[in-house]
């Protein structure tokens, strides 16, 4: 099911980004006037609306027509991506200075990479991660609180050890050290026994719940429970708010609260543009001659990028048994140097003015990522 709506995703979207550009494609002979709005063709194209003076009937057009839909296949996209990857900050420049019949749009480039990303990873490989079951949480527990007790113990021996040493044999008053060390020891043994009181508690609460179940409706033992747990020892008095019981309720379920997820970074991904361009905008606040529309063409073909990154790590981790840290480490150097190269080529910046707003982009743009993931979870898994 979600292999085939992403599949409809991606046509979708070609489609939506075929309808942005301008009109293209190949054309015959022209027959005097336009099939569409009758008015007289002396060219190729009709100069009223734009329609090609020859009207093709034939299957093979009819399959053209579909790539050229989906992929742009009429060279602009070759053209677009080579700059996006190597030289970012050109394509930038000259899309902002019109330069566009050439190129894809950013905006029609940004969702048509979206789609293809979301149906590429539809067909990647799930890890199953495995929780402990109920009795597997206890017997861990009861291990932790038999370590806790272990400390208690070694606890009281420093401390039974730094109070001889502060009753010297000659009958000397204790010094300064002596009593500071008596004093940390002292610390040290509060800190264990407290441990120890909050490891009897967790244990008494997952045995109260194998004999007893659990009142929220989880089932004991289970990841969504644990994640219940957590949620509720940051909550006021131990009780869970309403936003954590809907997302615990919502949980039951792992299949369908994936399946949530997925729908909600598919459908609101556009958001990643707004909350972006403040953040380069801020960047150029005291600097002139450049405006919104360019710090978005900025971050769309940038998000573009880091979408098409995205989609290869994955890919190659997935793929590549034990390569998932290389692949990460070189994605995470990656990503800096195509800011920096974007920036220097967009804004025809200096190095140094270059680095530093390289810097607070990689800053900013975890605060944007924060905010995005926070407000998916949230539309996802909050209603």
């Amino acid at each position: 099911m979600i292999d085939l709506e992403a599949a409809g995703g991606a046509v979708t979207g070609g489609v939506i980004a075929g309808a942005i550009e301008r009109p293209t494609g190949q054309a015959g002979a022209h027959h005097g006037t336009c099939a569409d709005c009758g008015a007289e063709v002396t060219g190729k194209f009709c100069a009223e609306c734009g329609q090609p003076a020859h009207v093709h009937r034939s299957l093979l057009h009819l399959g053209e027509e579909i790539l050229h839909g989906v992929m742009h296949f009429d060279g602009r996209l070759w053209r677009t991506l080579p700059l996006l990857i190597l030289n970012p900050g050109r394509l930038t420049r000259e899309w902002v200075q019109g330069k566009r019949t050439r190129y894809v749009s950013p905006l029609a480039m940004f969702l048509f990479t979206l789609f293809v990303m979301f149906f590429a990873l539809s067909f990647m490989p799930h890890r199953e991660v495995k929780f402990q079951t109920l009795p597997q949480q206890i017997a861990a527990q009861r291990e932790a609180v038999a370590e806790a007790e272990q400390a208690v113990v070694a606890a009281r021996q420093q401390v039974e050890a730094s109070e001889a040493a502060m009753e010297p044999a000659d009958g000397s008053p204790p010094s300064f050290d002596s009593g500071a060390r008596a004093g940390a020891a002292a610390g040290a043994l509060a800190g264990a026994e407290g441990q120890v009181i909050a490891e009897k508690a967790k244990l008494e609460r997952l045995e109260k719940d194998a004999i007893e179940g659990r009142k929220d409706g989880l089932t004991s033992g289970s990841w969504q429970a644990q994640v219940a747990d957590v949620a509720a020892t940051v909550g006021k008095d131990g009780q869970t708010n309403g936003l954590t019981k809907t997302v615990a309720k919502k949980l039951k379920n792992p299949d369908l609260a994936l399946y949530k997820l997925q729908q909600t970074v598919y459908k609101f991904a556009f958001l990643l543009v707004p909350l972006s361009i403040p953040f380069v905008a801020l960047m150029f606040l005291w600097k002139r001659g450049f405006t919104l529309y360019d710090h978005g063409v900025f971050v769309l073909y940038s998000l573009t990028f880091m979408s098409m990154l995205l989609m290869v790590v994955v890919i190659l981790a997935t793929t590549l048994k034990g390569a998932g840290p290389a692949v990460g480490l070189a994605a995470g150097l990656i990503v800096p140097v195509h800011m920096f190269a974007q920036l220097k080529g967009a804004y025809s910046l200096k190095i140094f003015s270059t680095l530093w707003r390289t810097v607070a982009l990689v800053i900013f743009c975890e605060i944007a990522a924060t905010l995005f993931i926070v407000s998916i979870i949230y539309l996802g898994l909050g209603h």
